[in-house]
């Protein structure tokens, strides 16, 4: 990879080092991550739930929470109307918990992937309209739904959207929408997701019960849905998800203690990279497997043996969704094994009958990390292709989709990742032209991997002071990257093992100091690359490591050099 190591100015570092008493490693480290201002950064560095925004701050809000207080004041039947994913299923379960709390009546539609498709339908508000419900309130889905509320007005439902998605040209014409990112709204955090925007009405609907004491027990869930969702972690997103992120280390709710047990994470502090890795893809497993509300009937759940029932059977359909994605990945490999031209092609369509639709948007993550292209993988059924495509930082995909609308029968996304809809006789024409777009915008170097680098350390730099510096700027995620350094001249004094038949693990030493490497998934850089008489670099975080008992430090690598 290219390693582009940041050259922060020495003097902004030096004013912040001295202003903040910190640090020089933790002043650069800040001033790499554009907090170079010392106000930003300690806020930064506090976190604390104080500094988040007034909501009333937000277009619409005031009519919102009016309109719901009508609704618990008339004895309304509620519904709330949420997405599959972990963002959409997490907005519902705070809501929902919030709404009763304030004397609701409340239901809720969890859409299932394969039966109802993305996005509100309006069968289900004709359905609710007929079950009694006067009032809906989506959350993390509905800005693009016009018809669908069109419907609703028609019957006589109200409703309230709640998004985070782009809009497009005009609103649907519902009595409120909540979402950052109108062009008329001054809410001053444009980066939450679906459940933080979620959070954000549940707390303007507390400040006027006095109810405010309870917001931080949301934050737990609330974390979940953010990291999941891959938004920035920084502004609110980073306030949500560290003060929730201590809350998972006491859970009080029977559905998430049992949830982080069956991860195997009841015994240890949790960070954002368990919550990515291990609690978000069970809770994820459920909408992509087909699933529609066990996971809001997890956390609704006060029964140890439900609660632990429904935590298995969530890890069951992880494990199963695992599988089929192997699977298919495995075919995606057979395909480039055969087409040794179709790696280098400068976007990659891959498409297979009957490939699971829950999982090709994980496939086309995985080829897209391998081969450093834009993929699109599509899942064909009688005639239909069902696609998710994902892009590395170099290209814009859904720019790139929008040359092609004219071959969708519906397409969204953004510039890293996209779905769409296509007939199945228009996928090579989709290729070709893909493919011609793609040569006019783009150079192999834009698609070349790159690390950004945070500094340049030796071995002795490397100790539990600079540990603990690294840890007042998490949790990590997108806008926020674990730090990342690099160290040079390094010697390797044990053999490299393979550990698991896929990762690499050796030691290094540098002027008398020798720390362990790991390196997850790079067992194909033993044993030709890796030789006790070659002196190497590498580019690694740093991370703390406990082994029967005791805890030292280790240098998770992302990239090795060899002179």
């Amino acid at each position: 990879m290219l390693w582009k190591i940041a050259t922060p100015d020495p003097n902004l570092v030096r004013g912040l080092a001295h202003t903040l008493n910190i640090s020089g490693t933790l002043a650069i480290l800040l001033v790499n991550r554009g907090l170079a201002d010392a106000l930003p950064a300690q806020e930064f560095l506090q976190a604390r739930f104080e500094v988040l925004a007034d909501p009333f701050l937000m277009r619409d809000l005031k009519k919102a929470v009016e309109r719901i207080f009508l609704g618990i004041e008339r004895q309304e039947k509620i519904l709330i109307y949420g997405d599959y994913d972990v963002d959409g299923t997490t907005a519902v379960v705070i809501l929902r918990k919030a709404l009763e709390m304030l004397g609701a009546s409340t239901t809720y539609h969890i859409p299932r992937r394969f039966v109802d498709g993305y996005g509100m339908k309006a069968d289900v508000v004709r359905q609710a309209a007929n079950d009694g419900v006067k009032l809906i309130i989506s959350v993390d889905t509905g800005i693009k739904a016009f018809d669908v509320v069109e419907t609703a007005n028609s019957l006589g439902l109200d409703c309230i959207i709640t998004d985070h998605h782009l809009p497009e040209d005009g609103l649907p014409r519902a009595l409120a929408v909540l979402n950052p990112k109108r062009s008329d709204c001054s809410y001053p955090d444009k980066n939450l997701c679906g459940v933080g925007v979620a959070f954000k009405l549940i707390q303007a609907l507390f400040r006027q019960t006095d109810k405010e004491r309870y917001l931080l027990s949301f934050l737990k869930v609330v974390a979940i849905g953010t990291i999941a969702d891959v938004v920035p972690l920084v502004g609110e997103n980073r306030i949500f998800v560290k003060i929730g992120l201590k809350g998972l280390q006491v859970p009080a709710n029977s559905g998430l203690k049992s949830l982080i047990e069956i991860c195997g994470l009841d015994s240890r502090a949790i960070t954002s990279s368990d919550v990515g890795f291990r609690l978000a893809p069970r809770i994820n497993a459920v909408g992509r497997m087909g699933g529609g509300g066990q996971v809001v009937e997890l956390f609704a759940s006060a029964d140890e043996e439900k609660s632990r029932s429904l935590a298995q059977e969530m890890d069951r359909l992880n494990r199963e969704r695992q599988l089929i994605e192997e699977q298919i990945f495995r075919r995606a490999q057979e395909r480039f094994s055969a087409e040794p031209g179709l790696a280098r092609q400068w976007v990659i369509v891959l498409d297979g009958e009957g490939w699971h639709r829950g999982v090709i948007g994980i496939v086309a993550t995985k080829v897209s990390e391998k081969y450093h292209r834009p993929v699109l993988v599509v899942s064909t059924e009688n005639g239909v292709g069902y696609g998710s495509g994902r892009s590395p930082k170099g290209f814009h995909l859904l720019n790139a989709l929008e040359c092609c609308r004219d071959l969708f029968d519906r397409f969204g996304g953004h510039a890293q990742a996209a779905g769409f809809q296509i007939p199945t006789e228009h996928i090579d024409e989709l290729r070709r032209r893909l493919n011609l777009h793609a040569a006019t915008v783009v150079t192999e170097q834009d698609l070349e991997p790159s690390l950004e680098i945070d500094s340049e350390l030796r071995l002795s730099d490397i100790d539990e002071g600079l540990f603990q510096d690294v840890e007042k700027l998490s949790p990590f995620g997108p806008a926020n990257p674990q730090p990342l350094f690099v160290a040079r001249d390094l010697a390797i004094i044990a053999e490299p093992r393979i550990l698991k038949g896929k990762h690499l693990k050796f030691r290094v030493e540098q002027d008398g100091k020798a720390l362990d490497v790991i390196g997850w998934n790079m067992a194909h850089r033993h044993p030709i690359s890796l030789t006790a008489e070659r002196k190497l670099s590498l580019a690694f975080t740093i991370v703390s490591a406990a082994y029967q008992g005791i805890r030292s430090l280790q240098l998770v690598v992302k990239d090795i050099k060899i002179p």
